[in-house]
């Protein structure tokens, strides 16, 4: 009856093959599909026989190939027929592999199944003596059938021992079979290991070639961050300012063809009157924004900028004539020919030291017309 309708019920099944992923399937025919895969979807059309229609001709033709050079045998389905998307075949029942050994173990017996079916594969002509355990049905009698065969020919993707199978097997059943093969076949033992230490090796050697990314990296970096720590971040930011509008005045001054020492003398007077304005907003001195360190140095007191970590007086600045700062590289104070050039960390700057020279100057200067 089947036969009859078989071509109308092709035409009203579409399957589409996807990328790494099983087919997508528009049925328009009453078959009732059993199951889909990579390559096709099957249909029962009877009680012991089913249709599997492909997404294209290229798997529909290998796989009608792979079954007919295993009909002289028991492990594969009876071929009935087939068409340029569909193949005819005998519906394969029992329980694959996979669900087997979730409730039942890896027998010697089984094992010896196993290894027979790769036997039946290589004498029927198989280039790829491997199958997955999901495609492994055990029948009533004990029996194995083996169906989705289409890949087993694909001279292309060879491998040297059956690294599928072993790997589907998942670990512990993999080192269980691997026993039974050494006990039952050493030899065959032997180099089915000799392959995997090669796979290994290959792996570990291909590790070394290609580029790897350095995940400690993201660890150790965190070293060099510094907005977390309120107080270091407001330093840190006030000296890059300072540096910034400094570096880009005297390149601004420069352009126009004014005096090094003119300019750093007006950039000292810009920052007085803002530590003057700042100072006359804050007489208390130390209280400030929470967290905020304004000077780079804290100060004891109003008036006490030689304390340690403070500003240094001429006395000092002068008796390094020659050092600069950081930020100030190339440029050697008035008198320092020749000068080494040692360099401080921006904690200190020399445009700062000349700026509370000039405010002592003036105190004095205040204290004698008193």
């Amino acid at each position: 009856m089947y036969i009859q309708n078989l071509e109308k019920w092709m035409k009203n099944i579409k399957v589409t093959n996807m990328v790494n992923a099983d087919v997508e399937v528009v049925n328009n025919s009453p078959l009732v599909m059993m199951g889909k895969g990579r390559q096709g979807a099957v249909f029962q059309l009877t009680d012991d026989i089913c249709v599997k229609v492909f997404g294209n001709t290229e798997d529909c033709d290998r796989e009608y190939y792979a079954l007919s050079l295993g009909q002289q045998t028991t492990l594969f389905p009876k071929l009935y027929g087939k068409g340029p998307l569909y193949i005819v075949m005998e519906i394969i029942r029992g329980v694959d592999l996979r669900e087997y050994l979730q409730s039942q173990p890896l027998t010697q017996a089984l094992s010896a199944k196993l290894i027979e079916m790769l036997i039946t594969f290589k004498k029927i002509g198989y280039e790829r003596i491997d199958h997955h355990k999901r495609q492994i049905y055990l029948q009533p009698d004990g029996s194995l059938k083996v169906i989705d065969v289409a890949r087993t020919i694909w001279r292309d993707r060879v491998y040297p021992y059956p690294r599928k199978l072993l790997t589907s097997l998942g670990e512990e059943n993999k080192a269980i079979f691997l026993v039974h093969v050494q006990e039952m076949a050493p030899e065959l033992y032997a180099e089915w290991l000799h392959y995997i230490r090669m796979e290994e090796i290959s792996r570990q050697i291909t590790a070394l070639l290609l580029p790897q990314k350095p995940d400690k990296i993201k660890d150790l970096s965190n070293t060099l961050l510094t907005t977390a720590d309120e107080k270091n971040y407001v330093i840190k930011l006030q000296g890059l300012v300072h540096k910034v509008f400094k570096e880009e005045w005297v390149k601004a001054m420069l352009a126009r063809g004014a005096d090094p020492e003119k300019v750093m003398e007006k950039i000292d007077a810009h920052w007085d009157k803002l530590e003057q304005s700042f100072e006359s907003r804050h007489p208390e001195g130390d209280r400030g924004y929470e967290g905020e360190r304004r000077f780079v140095g804290d100060r004891n007191s109003k008036g006490d900028r030689n304390s340690k970590g403070d500003r240094d007086s001429k006395g000092d600045r002068d008796s390094r004539r020659g050092k600069s700062f950081e930020g100030d590289r190339g440029r050697r104070s008035k008198g320092a020919k020749g000068g080494k050039g040692k360099h401080y960390s921006g904690d200190r700057y020399d445009d700062r030291n000349r700026r509370d020279h000039k405010r002592d100057k003036n105190k004095g200067k205040d204290k004698k017309r008193r």
